[in-house]
């Protein structure tokens, strides 16, 4: 059970301060695990009451676990908080991976229920990088990549009604694989093939909004 106050934690030689934000006791229901990270650091592992939601400030010292309908979110959900090692590429591709599972939703945008567009929209925003909110507007704020040339953390973009313009948007984990929120039979955020099956004619192109040093 906790009361409005500070929490600390130390981890690893990491410090946190948790401002509590709940004004009457509650219980969260946070747990904190960790795993190492190649090459140096540590992935934090976040779990709480979902009735709650766990947010970092944009100093990144500080974290803050709110009721949802608080109405006072700071600035970025977290999903983890890493080592100076972890880059763009594989902290946006570990938020996508916390969404698996996520319903897909039209015209939404998050944090719980996603259309295509609007879970890619998320994930760059979560990291910092604008892009336009729909799939079309987003295949065209780029330059064209083509299959061979994209890299992981890149957008993807799929015509999949054969109509001839971009419809669906997705971000390309490597290894022949993409993450997406999904209209069709699974109708929720999902990892699907690239290179076989029902996703590999409707693939037209993608676009690097990451840096390509972060990619490499």
């Amino acid at each position: 059970m906790m009361r409005s106050g500070i929490l600390r934690i130390l981890l690893m030689g990491l410090a946190f301060t948790l401002p509590i934000l709940a004004e009457q006791s509650t219980d969260c229901k946070v747990q904190v695990g960790m795993s190492p990270i190649p090459g140096g650091g540590v992935l934090l592992h976040i779990s709480h009451d979902p009735a709650y939601r766990v947010t970092v400030e944009e100093d990144g010292e500080h974290l803050a676990i709110a009721p949802r309908q608080a109405g006072n979110p700071v600035p970025y959900e977290l999903q983890s908080v890493s080592g100076s090692d972890a880059n763009l590429t594989e902290r946006l591709i570990t938020l996508a991976k916390s969404k698996l599972g996520d319903r897909y939703q039209p015209a939404q945008a998050g944090p719980d229920h996603f259309d295509c567009s609007g879970f890619v929209y998320y994930l760059f925003r979560q990291n910092g990088i604008r892009i336009p909110r729909s799939s079309l507007a987003q295949s065209k704020s780029g330059l064209k990549l083509d299959r061979k040339a994209i890299r992981r953390g890149d957008i993807l973009f799929f015509d999949t009604a054969h109509r001839g313009h971009v419809n669906h948007s997705g971000v390309y984990l490597g290894e022949g694989k993409f993450i997406h929120s999904s209209s069709g039979h699974a109708y929720v955020v999902t990892i699907s093939d690239l290179d076989k099956g029902f996703y590999r004619e409707k693939f037209q192109w993608g676009i690097r909004k990451i840096p390509s040093k972060e990619t490499q």
